[in-house]
């Protein structure tokens, strides 16, 4: 907990005394305390690890995350305990390191490489047989991964924005055809090229603004569901309520141009001619 961070309720975890004696005693996180005992008290009951049984002495909560609701259920063991009972193949291994108060990160890895160099007996030409990764290194990977995913969604929004658009501008254009006898009654009566031009531009924009209202909503509801059911804090802030509406305005009126001039530039008197 000390490294990993998260919560040890109800119960302990082993003392250095159990560590060092091999002590058959175990720390059970919540997914497997929901499988094994489904509301029971967990503390003084015995579990089998490879056949061997351990006395649950603790149940560890991990800190929420992003995939808390993907951890799988787990068993913590003093290192003596697993060598001791667990039949296993010597290979990978991954140690949890936190610096101390009084130290800096940097530090820290400078005396975890100097102490594993010593344990494994590296020369000092030798290159280091083992790797040290840090929360900054995950986070530059999961900036790396994340930063592609939104070029990816800015891309296929950018595609969907264009086949949008160019609906829009095949309904504008249908509704200027059906209204052709209707522009020139208007041209007739005195309407100006300017007048009509912003009718259909208001009548654009409006389309496309009635359609990001629906998505923001649909959005809305999306994060709402997402924020009840998981542990990501996911919601829509209101920035970004304005921004997207603000969007979908500009583009009814960048799409809606040119069925808007073209219905401006209609010859009054074809236009009362058409039918």
């Amino acid at each position: 907990m000390e490294v990993n961070g998260g919560d040890l309720h109800p119960g302990r975890t082993f003392t250095r005394l159990e560590d060092v004696a091999n002590d058959a005693v175990a720390v059970i996180n919540t997914k497997l305390e929901e499988q094994l005992f489904r509301g029971r008290d967990p503390i003084g009951q015995t579990i089998h690890v490879a056949g061997a049984p351990f006395k649950v002495i603790g149940v560890y909560t991990p800190p929420p995350s992003l995939f808390s609701g993907a951890t799988p259920p787990s068993v913590g063991i003093p290192h003596g305990a697993f060598v001791k009972h667990v039949p296993y193949v010597k290979g990978w291994m991954r140690l949890a390191v936190a610096p101390a108060p009084a130290y800096t990160q940097q530090q820290a890895m400078d005396e975890v490489v100097a102490t594993l160099r010593s344990l494994r007996g590296l020369k000092p030409g030798q290159e280091n047989n083992f790797s040290i990764v840090t929360q900054d290194k995950l986070l530059d990977s999961w900036n790396k991964v994340t930063g592609m995913f939104f070029l990816v969604m800015l891309v296929l929004s950018s595609i969907a924005l264009m086949v949008g658009g160019v609906g829009v501008v095949a309904i504008m254009m249908i509704s200027v055809t059906e209204r052709t006898r209707e522009i020139g009654v208007r041209k007739a009566l005195g309407a100006t090229r300017r007048a009509i031009q912003w009718q259909f531009l208001v009548e654009a924009s409006t389309l496309t603004l009635v359609g990001g209202a629906v998505g923001m909503l649909a959005g809305g509801v999306v994060a709402l569901v997402v924020s009840s059911l998981t542990p990501i804090p996911a919601h829509v802030p209101l920035w970004s309520v304005l921004a997207a509406l603000a969007a979908s305005a500009l583009t009814g009126i960048g799409f809606g141009l040119y069925p808007a001039n073209k219905a401006a530039r209609l010859d009054p008197v074809e236009a009362l001619r058409y039918e």
